[in-house]
């Protein structure tokens, strides 16, 4: 067990509570996922923690390395496994969509992460990483003080361009960008609406399609006929 496991163990209920208490911040990453993930189909969040997204972004299943959270995640009825996205315990080609919410930062192996992401979701099917942006306002922020933070402190931040470089070298094509936060966490009192690209907003979601290339060479035959 890495210690960022431990501390999620150990402070369940703090993590719930930042959100309670940052409820608009909260809220405003909600309105940008909802807006990209579809309602429809078979869901996997990686890191699915207490399922506080996943919950109400439909997503019925999760996996965590953090049992205690998971425990939570189930009660929002969540079908959850306790594993990591480095080897997530599903077969090939199963889910039409994966998301990976404020997790990225805590994985060991990022590429891995993805590539066993690729392998579980359909042809055609898509993937969400919403992560603050270590270029931005805000990521300045987190980084300045993660050394003080029970969650943050072996966390590893990355940029946007790093992030679509990750997924581009993992064969995800149509990638779209979105952005939401433009204030302090603390003191939003509305729900911020989100706006496309990436530069201003300090939490930031990636979208992109898993790229079927069997199904592309097909078509093109197909239209030879």
């Amino acid at each position: 067990m890495t210690l960022s496991e431990s501390v999620f163990d150990i402070y369940t209920d703090e993590y719930e509570e930042w959100f309670e208490r940052n409820k608009f911040a909260y809220l405003s990453e909600l309105e940008l996922l909802k807006s990209v993930i579809p309602e429809s189909g078979y869901g996997l969040e990686i890191g699915v923690g207490t399922g506080i997204f996943a919950a109400p972004l439909g997503i019925g299943f999760g996996i965590d390395p953090s049992n205690n959270m998971l425990q939570i995640a189930q009660k929002r009825n969540i079908r959850v496994v306790l594993s990591k996205g480095e080897h997530i315990p599903f077969r090939d080609e199963i889910f039409d969509h994966v998301a990976i919410i404020v997790t990225i930062c805590f994985v060991d192996e990022p590429d891995l992460v993805l590539k066993e992401s690729l392998r579980v979701i359909k042809n055609n099917g898509r993937i969400f990483i919403g992560f603050i942006d270590k270029d931005s306002w805000l990521g300045k922020i987190y980084l300045a003080k993660k050394h003080k933070s029970k969650f943050y402190k072996d966390a590893k931040f990355y940029s946007t361009k790093e992030i679509i470089e990750l997924l581009k070298n993992n064969s995800f094509i149509d990638i779209s960008i979105y952005q939401t936060i433009f204030d302090p966490p603390d003191t939003i009192k509305n729900i911020q609406h989100f706006r496309e690209d990436f530069g201003e907003g300090g939490f930031i979601v990636i979208c992109g399609q898993k790229n079927n290339r069997n199904g592309e060479i097909d078509d093109y035959l197909s239209s030879q006929r």
